[in-house]
This record gives C-alpha cells, structure tokens and sequence, in this order.
C-alpha cells in the first residue's frame, strides 16, 4: 500500500506524524528517509506526542539511541546516518528493539535496510519548497499496512 500527502510547514509535518503516534502499537517500525532538513525529526517529534510523550525529542545522530519513555509505550528513536556505527549497535543486540514492547523509529532507514524487519512502514520525505513536504508511506506487510490504513484512510 502506498499513499503521498503533502505538508507546507513544520508543525504539519508535526502533526502528521502524531496521527501516527496516536495509532502505532507495540513492535511497530518505521524507517524515514529524507535529505537533511526533510523533516525526518520534525516527524519523529509528532509521533512522540502523539505517543503522550512529553520528553524532547532530537536527532540521535553522534549517540546510538535515544529512548523516550514518558509515553503509553516506549519509543526508541535511531539514527542511521552514520551507518557503520549503526550497523555495530544493530549486530550487537540492538535488534531486540525492533521485536519488543515499544515502537522503533530509524532515521535514514535506507542505510540499514538489510537490517530491518521485512514488515516496516517506510516513510520517504521530500524537500518541495523551504516549508513544504512530501511524505510518501509505503507499508511492506500486514502490520505496516494496518498502521497506515487506519491513519490515513
């Protein structure tokens, strides 16, 4: 399945992705692309909220992970833009979180694609403009599909 929506500025980009927050369940994964400045963060701070989360979310680029607790479920937000240091955190045990109790977000999913559970929703943004974005999700199994049906229906 397969669906595009446009966004024209941060805080619908935001809003977007808290849709997602409000609908993702426990060993959901999302893989984000995007150029820098795509809004990859942007989305991934929407889809906290929409969690319940109130911890301040970053870009995890120079640490392994970073896991927000404060919501319904935990969210463990990686960074892939460095791939060689993602692919050693991966192989060493970090995998687990893809399988578990709460929701795993991957910025740059495309580095690590190998690595990933075959059922993901890919989220792919695109730079239109200095505000506006293009998000086109794909979801690749049962369970990605389901998020993105009831999300964007």
């Amino acid at each position: 399945m397969r669906v595009e929506r446009s966004t024209r500025s941060v805080g619908e980009t935001e809003a977007l992705g808290e849709a997602f927050g409000r609908e993702v369940r426990p060993g959901d994964v999302l893989a984000l692309v995007g150029d820098l400045g795509s809004g990859k963060t942007a989305f991934v701070r929407g889809l906290a909220r929409g969690m319940g989360s109130t911890d301040r979310v970053s870009s995890p680029t120079y640490t392994l992970m970073a896991e927000y607790g404060s919501g319904r479920l935990p969210l463990h937000h990686f960074d892939a833009y460095l791939a060689e240091k993602e692919m050693r955190f991966l192989r060493s045990g970090a995998l687990e979180y893809f399988y578990g109790e709460g929701v795993a977000v991957v910025e740059w999913g495309d580095r690590i694609e190998a690595d990933l559970p075959s059922d993901r929703l890919e989220i792919r943004l695109e730079i239109r403009g200095e505000e506006e974005r293009l998000l086109r999700f794909r979801g690749s199994g049962a369970r990605s599909e389901g998020l993105l049906g009831r999300v964007l229906r």
